[in-house]
């Protein structure tokens, strides 16, 4: 077993060699421009990119034409919001999300809102669910767009984003979701579960960093976006620059795989996950958050009672690679919001760890997690001040 053991599979993941496998000739052999259409050389990588393009839009049940690629979620976030802000501006200009959404769309609706937009922000039960009700007595006339992320990636709660779209299409008002976490991990479908505007990125998946897509529904509605990069008219005019067709490629074989292995790693990681919450719900004072909603097979954030999340991380981050919270967000000394948004008083949201599980991780690893996270707890509880053990 190699240490660090790795347990962060929500912040990024190792590439699968066999998409490394499948990027390599594109650096050096197949190094054309995608645009390029006068030679063999741009003919050949225009041709990889389309077939990627078919693989990332066969695992969400897209056409290849509504697929845009991206540098990431976040770009294809920010494109979402900020193309729909501006192309349907004459209708309105109120957008709502969820006070437990990433950052990439939180801090994108307030620089929108400095712009003149009206932005409602849901709150969440203690599951971690939005309240439907509360959607739809939220929409307005004004109200062009529903961001609502598929899961979370903190908790990996999943979202009802098919009763979402319904309510959103009710009201013929657009969808939009955030399913950076949940794509190659559960299934994910934009025409059964009614989206209009999905951002993806490949390294939650087991691709390589820098590349994403945003799929933009073409009919029933047709989405239209004003672009936010300005360029060659790459990607139909919605994300001009020179297409990194490599990371594209590593993209799409990426999706291929997460489609052939997601029912069989889901069965597996689903056990994983469930052995190493038994096995720390073992300690005192420790409980799962968002347990009682549906959550990602591979994800599970515990809270340790007169623990910090920051000490057993000091503690054991030579052993074990976890994290308190968001990774764009962990350097942060402030409680996950996601955590205080579900109702966690700062010190139980101070004393959480998130464990995301992946395609690479074992039964030993689970096994070494367990006892290196009950030692580091045992620890810290000693030398608290916060409170007598035996009566948590």
């Amino acid at each position: 077993m190699k240490l660090p053991v790795y347990l962060d599979n929500n912040a990024t993941t190792p590439c699968d060699p066999r998409v490394v496998e499948a990027m390599l000739p594109f650096f050096t052999e197949h190094f054309g421009n995608a645009a390029s259409r006068s030679h063999a050389y741009g003919w050949a990588a225009e041709e990889a990119v389309q077939k990627a393009r078919e693989q990332v839009a066969a695992l969400i049940g897209a056409e290849p034409s509504e697929i845009v690629f991206t540098s990431g979620a976040t770009e294809a976030d920010n494109l979402a919001l900020k193309g729909v802000s501006e192309t349907y501006a004459v209708k309105g200009r109120h957008i709502i999300t969820c006070e437990t959404e990433h950052k990439a769309v939180l801090d994108a609706c307030r620089h929108l809102e400095k712009q003149g937009a009206e932005v409602t922000l849901l709150k969440t039960g203690a599951n971690g669910l939005i309240d439907q009700s509360e959607l739809e007595a939220a929409i307005t006339n004004e109200t062009i767009l529903v961001a609502i992320m598929y899961a979370n990636n903190e908790t990996g709660v999943i979202q009802p984003i098919q009763e979402i779209s319904e309510i959103a299409r009710k009201h013929a008002v657009l969808m939009m979701t955030d399913a950076a976490q949940a794509v190659g991990k559960i299934p994910v479908d934009v025409q059964h579960d009614g989206i209009d505007l999905l951002a993806i990125s490949a390294h939650k998946l087991y691709g390589p960093k820098g590349i994403g897509a945003l799929y933009v529904r073409r009919k029933g509605p047709r989405v239209k976006l004003a672009a936010q990069m300005d360029g060659g008219g790459h990607e139909k005019g919605m994300r001009s620059g020179t297409l990194n067709v490599p990371a594209i490629v590593g993209f799409g074989k990426a999706c291929e795989l997460a489609m052939q292995e997601m029912a069989a790693e889901t069965d597996r990681l689903t056990i994983l996950r469930d052995n190493l919450e038994q096995g720390l719900l073992g300690l005192e004072g420790t409980s799962v958050n968002g347990a009682q909603a549906p959550r990602l097979p591979h994800v599970t954030n515990i809270s340790f009672k007169y623990a910090s999340g920051e000490g057993l991380m000091t503690g054991f981050n030579r052993d074990l690679a976890v994290s308190s919270g968001s990774a764009c967000t962990s350097a942060s000394i402030e409680p996950s919001h996601v955590l205080t948004a579900m109702g966690l008083p700062d010190d139980l949201a101070h004393s959480s760890l998130r464990f995301a599980l992946g395609r690479f991780t074992t039964e030993e690893e689970i096994g070494f997690a367990i006892r290196t996270v009950k030692e580091s707890v045992d620890k810290l509880r000693e030398m608290s001040p916060l409170g007598d053990f035996n009566h948590i």
